[in-house]
């Protein structure tokens, strides 16, 4: 027997007839005609090659065969209802499924900790792994589903194949050591460019600040280049060097060592922050509840600065 040849609703018409040994009856549980059920169990005959069902009183016995298959024949049809025909869903709660974020470690101090938080109370078996990547490699680790979201500042996003929620907005400050740094609260154009700066660069990726500079023509004095945000907490304090960093940053930092924050002679570009993914994950259980968590943790208002 070949399984390309049988209509996979006839193991449902056997399975009801198996439990009610009637066509009558069976027909009403699956909400077919008389007419469509003989009909039915007439085709089924011809493809197990038995009678399966016979007229025994007011009732139709199964045959051997048909006891034989009624076990297999019922597993299946269960099978089919339960895994493949309902809607897919996801119980955060009792999953132990591990996720990995796209996150440069700006995101990591500033988006995670709220998340975590609510991991403990509503998914506390749920893990993430938080990874920043170069710039052309974000959309291929989404797109194979290496990745599983991407929060931060990703540009490179926006094209087709990608859907993006928009999280805040946010800009650049300047900061310097409270102490060795300037001591000034503001700058001019001139003092600024000729400052000992700073410059943090993530995975050696452009960002819209230095475009900002450049397309003015500005040059800026760079003494020291970095990878990490983070490492500004090691390096600023009691030294002149000043950084131009975006205002979570400046709040983390602060909460941890003693900085200036330094009026800049210039308006800062706005960075819009938001959570992308890839298309395929737009139905995704799983992702879709991740993905609303991230909004509903980190989602801001106009103006509105990182919880402190």
């Amino acid at each position: 027997m070949d399984i390309r040849n049988v209509d996979l609703n006839l193991l449902v018409v056997f399975d009801a007839m198996a439990r009610h040994c009637s066509v009558g009856r069976a027909g009403e549980a699956l909400g077919l005609s008389q007419p469509a059920t003989s009909a039915a169990l007439a085709r089924l005959r011809v493809v197990f090659d038995d009678a399966l069902f016979l007229r025994a009183g007011t009732r139709m016995k199964p045959t051997p065969r048909a006891l034989e298959l009624a076990p297999a024949v019922h597993r299946v049809v269960e099978a089919i209802n339960a895994e493949i025909l309902q809607k897919a869903a996801f119980d955060p709660a009792r999953s132990d499924r591990s996720f990995t974020l796209l996150t440069p470690d700006i995101g990591e101090v500033a988006f995670l900790p709220g998340v975590m938080r609510r991991l403990r109370q509503e998914a506390p078996q749920v893990r993430l792994l938080a990874t920043a990547r170069p710039r052309h490699a974000a959309a291929e680790a989404l797109e194979s589903g290496e990745a599983d979201l991407a929060v931060g500042f990703f540009p490179d996003l926006q094209k087709a194949g990608f859907f993006q929620q928009a999280l805040f907005k946010t800009s650049y400050v300047c900061i310097a050591c409270a102490q060795a740094g300037p001591a000034r609260d503001r700058m001019t154009l001139k003092q600024y460019l000729a400052a000992r700066h700073v410059l943090v660069r993530p995975d050696g990726r452009e960002h819209m600040l230095d475009r900002h500079l450049n397309d003015q023509g500005w040059r800026r004095h760079v003494t020291l280049e970095l990878s990490h945000f983070m490492s500004l907490l090691a390096l600023l304090p009691g030294t002149d060097l000043i950084a131009t960093v975006p205002e979570d940053i400046a709040t983390v930092m602060e909460r941890h060592v003693a900085i200036r924050r330094i009026a800049l002679p210039f308006a800062m570009p706005v960075i819009d922050v938001q959570q992308y993914w890839h298309r395929r994950m737009q139905h995704d259980p799983a992702n879709r509840w991740l993905r609303g968590l991230f909004h509903e943790v980190n989602r801001r208002d106009a103006h509105e600065g990182l919880p402190r």
